[in-house]
């Protein structure tokens, strides 16, 4: 028997659920746009098979291994952040043998999609069937169909944009485009290394970014400068977003003469955490001012403590799942890039949030009426489909469908891609299919939606 239901996801009553099944139907099959996530480009230059199915799903997902570290397995024994990690079919039977710690979760959503879509296997996964599951999976990543552009065209992927330090040569982005593959992989400027005074490296990133552009990097003007070239040199390789992960949403609006005073004070290395957050709330609205020039879409990502656990951190670095949601103030935070910018016709602005209490409060207000915001997606911890579902329920009153942005999956497990779009595509249209149950709107007006959530929207908002 499948793991998966033809109809899951949908309402359970039937009318509806017959709604929602023909609204699915109409967007199933449409190509898959990513506009945003944490895919490596060098993946898709070099397209050489992926080694095994440990570092295929479980090294690099931190939904997968912050669970089973919850549980007391430790991230030695998962081979996080080893060079030589160990026996990769050990790590695989540790996780097959608590698989049943995702039921319920959306990760246990994406991999059965995976592993019966991708792999054939309809049988699910434990510590009884783990070595047949290994062994299934390595087999086939080593044929000419599960080479990275074989399944890039599998998924019907039309764009794949990825997300790139300043301080990145780019160089397999220009492998892509120098190669003749037809696949549209672009980078996306993530400046965090060079904004923020906290990020581990800072002033010599400083040095390095100048290095690169041929700016003096230790002035103000010199920089700024330094970050529009930087910024010019990824638009040649097809980028048409920046990213901003922020701890807060606060922007500033300094005269040129106290944003200079401010750069002095956080490239001396004395700075105080009240000037450290100073300073990137300034550069949130000098990434604004630098999109209004070369039309760049901004996207920000506030609202998560970073390494909150320091031993995981110190161990095993950024990024190795102890972040954990805050709460954010967008109607304060913001309000000083939107007094200089808000109006601005030519500006897209996309905000994501981990603090679903702002939603109805904060968000679809501000969306729903400045016109250079848009909502991004249910973002990392509410990726889910009661996350998605939430959302719909509470932006829609507000900000309608067409403040919002379709969806991005935001993932670095690229397999799992065609899942998560999947699941919002299934939500989207359980959504719209209550809608047209209740007689809020006809079912035809409920499938141009649909369609629009799942295509049209994301290529607009991204400018693709």
């Amino acid at each position: 028997m499948p793991i998966l239901h033809e109809d899951r996801l949908f309402p359970a009553d039937p009318e509806t659920q017959t709604i929602a099944r023909r609204l699915y139907a109409s967007v199933r099959d449409l190509p898959i746009i990513s506009p945003h996530g944490h895919t490596e480009a060098a993946w898709f230059a070099k397209n050489e098979p992926f080694p095994n199915p440990t570092q295929l799903f479980i090294l690099p997902d931190h939904y997968v291994y912050r669970m089973l570290y919850s549980q007391g397995i430790s991230m030695e024994e998962l081979g996080i952040r080893q060079p030589n990690p160990p026996d990769p079919r050990k790590i695989w039977r540790i996780f097959a043998e608590h698989y049943y710690l995702f039921r319920g979760t959306p990760t246990r959503l994406w991999l059965d999609y995976e592993f019966q879509v991708l792999f054939g296997l309809e049988e699910r996964l434990s510590a009884k069937n783990a070595d047949h599951y290994y062994d299934v999976i390595t087999t086939k990543l080593q044929t000419p169909e599960f080479l990275p552009r074989a399944l890039y065209e599998r998924f019907r992927i039309e764009v794949l944009a990825t997300t790139d330090s300043p301080l990145d040569t780019l160089e397999h982005h220009r492998d892509i485009r120098e190669s003749g593959w037809k696949g549209r992989i672009i980078p996306t400027f993530r400046p965090d290394s060079v904004v923020d005074p906290a990020f581990a490296g800072f002033r010599e990133n400083i040095v390095k970014l100048g290095q690169l552009t041929g700016e003096d990097t230790s002035r103000w003007s010199g920089y700024l400068n330094a970050l529009r070239k930087s910024r010019e040199r990824f638009k040649q390789l097809g980028c048409t977003a920046t990213d901003h992960g922020h701890p807060t949403a606060n922007t500033a609006n300094l005269s040129t003469a106290e944003a200079s005073a401010l750069f002095d004070a956080v490239l001396s290395g004395q700075s105080t955490p009240e000037q450290q957050e100073s300073f990137r709330a300034q550069m949130l609205t000098e990434m604004a001012r630098m999109s209004v020039e070369d039309g760049l879409v901004m996207q920000i990502h506030p609202g998560s403590f970073r390494n909150h656990n320091q031993k995981i951190y110190e161990q095993f670095g950024r990024d190795s799942g102890a972040d954990i949601p805050t709460s954010t103030d967008y109607v304060h935070g913001l309000k000083p890039l939107l007094d200089v910018f808000g109006n601005e016709p030519t500006l897209n602005i996309i905000l994501f949030t981990l603090d679903e209490s702002t939603y109805s409060r904060e968000l679809a207000p501000l969306a729903g009426h400045y016109p250079c915001l848009k909502l991004g997606p249910p973002w990392w911890f509410f990726d889910s489909p009661e996350g998605m579902m939430r959302f719909r329920g509470l932006v829609t009153e507000t900000a309608g469908f067409y403040n919002t942005v379709g969806f991005n999956d935001d993932t670095r497990a690229f397999l799992s891609i065609p899942a998560r779009h999947d699941v919002a595509r299934r939500m989207d249209c359980a959504f719209l299919a209550r809608l047209v149950a209740e007689h809020r709107f006809d079912e035809d007006e409920a499938a141009e939606v649909a369609q629009d959530l799942t295509v049209n929207l994301v290529r607009k908002a991204y400018r693709l």
